[in-house]
């Protein structure tokens, strides 16, 4: 049994000049402007790296927080920002790298532990085994 969730993304005229909009099954995106501008420029709306870096971080965050629960954590605070690097190339444009920054509050875990954990979380995540890119993590944990 498969689970399908959907987004979806129209623009008009064609080209540079163009504006689009993006939308997502749930509502959380509804006609949300993209476009050359907010690629490229610091125009208003969204582009498709900030869009994978909030599904990368989420995933790793969601695949972090249970595997912690599941080795028998219970009290933390998870926070992930994804930085996706878009590259010029000779041939365009090529999303080069997804690198997860993790700040943790996880109470009585050493940080070996917590490596290892945040380790298989990035290598396992559904988000992480889609990308076909370098995927880094870095963290700060405090451990209270």
């Amino acid at each position: 049994m498969s689970i399908v969730k959907s987004g979806s993304a129209t623009y008009k005229p064609l080209g540079k000049q163009g504006k689009g909009s993006i939308s997502t099954e749930t509502g959380a995106l509804s006609n949300h402007p993209y476009g050359f501008n907010t690629r490229f420029e610091d125009g208003k709306g969204s582009n498709p790296e900030e869009l994978i870096g909030a599904a990368h971080a989420s995933c790793f965050t969601m695949a972090l927080s249970l595997a912690l629960a599941d080795a028998g954590y219970e009290d933390g605070e998870l926070k992930t920002t994804a930085k996706i690097s878009l590259d010029k190339t000779d041939d365009g444009y090529e999303i080069s790298q997804s690198a997860l920054i993790l700040n943790a509050v996880v109470a009585d875990i050493t940080e070996d532990e917590f490596k290892q954990i945040a380790q298989d979380a990035k290598e396992n995540c559904p988000v992480s085994q889609l990308l076909d890119t370098k995927i880094t993590l870095e963290f700060n944990l405090t451990a209270e």
